[in-house]
């Protein structure tokens, strides 16, 4: 499977979600974003091809990601350094590499996320059970979008949908998030991982 999809699509959710009575404003959903420094949950994901794989995410703002799939399969997909590496299990090639900037998760990777920003947010509803905000990179619209879906009392990320410039989608469904533990740059080490897989 090809996993550039991971970062470029989120998704149309399996986990039944409490109740909310109107949508939670974008300020507040950009300040819970900015709260969030290191992050680590389990993950199921649904391809756009319809299989679905599941691991454990590690976010630690700004820019870093890994998506670590669970055994057997030893893909594997890091953003660190401004780029997002995308380390396919069944290939001794290195890794498929991509500028962070131009995928969707970009705009939760940011140091200082502004959902207010001018032309960013192109969708914000609430749907009976969750808000979801649909946004894209404002100077270019191509690179995709990422739709976030929030739950509300506490505010809470629970699950994102990637569009990828092809138009793609990839959903991400997040489990328990595990917030404000310590995480160290290897985990995020491009470079690093390469020579390891290389070994």
């Amino acid at each position: 499977m090809n996993r550039r999809f991971a970062l470029l699509a989120p998704l149309a959710l399996l986990v039944p979600l409490p109740a909310a009575a109107e949508k939670i404003p974008l300020g507040t959903l950009s300040d819970y974003l900015n709260s969030l420094t290191t992050v680590e949950a389990d993950f199921t994901q649904v391809n756009s091809d319809g299989t679905i794989s599941t691991g454990k995410i590690y976010i630690r703002r700004p820019g870093r990601v890994r998506f670590e799939y669970a055994p057997p399969d030893r893909s594997l997909v890091i953003a660190g350094g401004q780029q997002v590496a995308i380390f396919d299990a069944k290939s001794n090639q290195p890794p498929e590499q991509y500028p962070l900037k131009r995928t969707p998760l970009n705009l939760i990777l940011a140091e200082n996320i502004d959902l207010s920003r001018a032309k960013m947010v192109v969708g914000h509803k609430e749907d009976g059970t969750s808000t979801r905000v649909l946004a894209q990179d404002p100077e270019n619209p191509e690179y995709g979008s990422i739709e976030l879906v929030f739950t509300a009392n506490p505010v809470e990320l629970r699950q994102w949908v990637i569009t990828d410039d092809l138009g793609a989608q990839t959903t991400v469904v997040l489990g328990e998030l595990k917030k404000g533990g310590s995480m160290g740059a290897s985990l995020f080490d491009i470079t690093a991982e390469t020579q390891k897989r290389r070994n």
